[in-house]
């Protein structure tokens, strides 16, 4: 009894699952035993080789129907950022053949994305402008939603647009994009682009935050690519691209080449293991998902809860609005006040692990969360910024002990002046 209650006493409670999460024991498991058992060349036409092939089909299988998917619309990557890059690359060079092969002008392709876009999506297209192959429109956030602006994005659309970039849900304030709302009026526009002889449009989403929080059907959003990270459900750091019939459909060319595995769209020797852990953490999900969403749901509330009885008339929280729907696990918010910055207040949280809204400077100064001044969040506010995400684990008496180590660290800023 007297351990138990040490072990509480001494309990270090980690709240930054958006930043990443473990690996649940049951993909653990099967990493292992695939390591183990499966360690076959899945381009081998041998009983090993088989063995590991019948794995990765099993895993695809898992994948897809954790996005409402045909198998044959997965393709393998090494996480996010390589997925992101790839629906980039591949609709430029579409565009591209498009115009080399129906039109004499130079236009460059148009792509349209949001002021909240994660970096692999920021920093990709912001390349790709850099070297002169495409043009981009950033679109803004509603400050009084956190969603970024449809009709907006209607406005923006040009004769060389190719491709609209919205991510499903962001990371630091959790509210869930349109995403249903922009493929629907992009689908409507497309009739008459076809016969102007204008690009297809196409549309893609980032569900790294969304998937295992939420429900993510790619038939129910109609997008065109959708793209999947593992350690944001509980899986192993590689990732998955959902291509709607890819290379027929809708464009995929490679960013790789080489011996031609997943059908040639990503060429390499498959991670066999890994791939056979995304698809365990994928058949969580499958499984669990409503239950994962209410517990967390429930943790978080308590969360928001608590921190205003404890901090009355000081807490403001960046992303909850009564206009919009976060994911169940994600709070966003600032204790009010000077000397109460977010890294003064975690340099001095001793249980607690969670996030900054903000980056760090090589001045050693912190500047306020980009994505909640997009939001229109005022510089002192953003400057305060917590990120809190809540696992499957996490329980009310985590919360409890978050709330107390807060407390102290924000007693002793006060006192302090430091």
């Amino acid at each position: 009894m007297a351990d138990a209650k040490e072990e509480i006493a001494n309990k270090t409670v980690y709240l930054d699952y958006n930043a990443t999460t473990p690996l649940s024991p049951s993909v653990l498991q099967i990493i292992n035993e695939t390591l183990r058992d499966a360690w076959g060349n899945p381009s081998s036409a041998h009983v090993s080789g088989k063995k590991a092939k019948e794995v990765i089909n099993v895993a695809r299988s898992r994948v897809a129907k954790m996005v409402g998917a045909r198998e044959g619309d997965i393709i393998f990557t090494s996480g996010g950022t390589e997925a992101n890059n790839t629906v980039f690359w591949s609709v430029v060079k579409h565009f591209n053949m498009f115009y080399k092969t129906n039109d004499s002008s130079k236009q460059l392709p148009h792509i349209i994305t949001a002021n909240i876009e994660h970096d692999s999506v920021t920093l990709a297209i912001e390349n790709f402008v850099k070297e002169g192959c495409c043009e981009k429109t950033v679109v803004g956030v509603s400050s009084t939603s956190g969603m970024v602006d449809v009709d907006r994005i209607i406005e923006e659309i040009k004769p060389n647009t190719c491709l609209v970039s919205i991510m499903m849900a962001n990371n630091e304030s959790g509210v869930i994009q349109p995403i249903n709302e922009i493929v629907s009026k992009i689908r409507k526009l497309q009739c008459s682009r076809d016969e102007s002889g204008y690009p297809k449009i196409f549309v893609h989403t980032d569900a790294a935050q969304a998937i295992g929080k939420i429900n993510v059907d790619v038939s129910e959003l109609g997008i065109d690519y959708l793209t999947i990270v593992g350690h944001k459900f509980y899986g192993p750091r590689i990732g998955a691209l959902f291509v709607k019939s890819p290379a027929k459909d809708t464009p995929l060319h490679p960013l790789l080449f080489g011996g031609g595995q997943e059908r040639g769209f990503r060429p390499g020797t498959e991670n066999t293991g890994m791939i056979a852990g995304l698809g365990e953490a994928a058949q969580l999900v499958v499984d669990n998902l409503e239950t994962y969403s209410m517990h967390m749901r429930k943790v978080r509330d308590h969360l928001e809860k608590r921190l205003v009885e404890s901090f009355p008339n000081q807490i403001h929280f960046n992303g909850r609005f009564a206009t919009s729907e976060r994911i169940p696990n994600t709070c966003n918010f600032s204790i009010l006040g000077p000397d109460l910055q977010g890294f003064r207040v975690l340099s001095r949280l001793k249980r607690t692990q969670v996030s900054l809204g903000a980056a760090c400077h090589s001045d050693q100064q912190f500047a306020p969360s980009r994505i909640l001044l997009a939001m229109g969040i005022g510089n002192e506010i953003a400057c305060n910024a917590l990120r809190v995400s809540v696992g499957r684990e996490t329980s009310l008496n985590d919360i409890d002990i978050v709330l107390d180590d807060l407390q102290q660290a924000v007693s002793h800023l006060q006192n302090s002046h430091d």
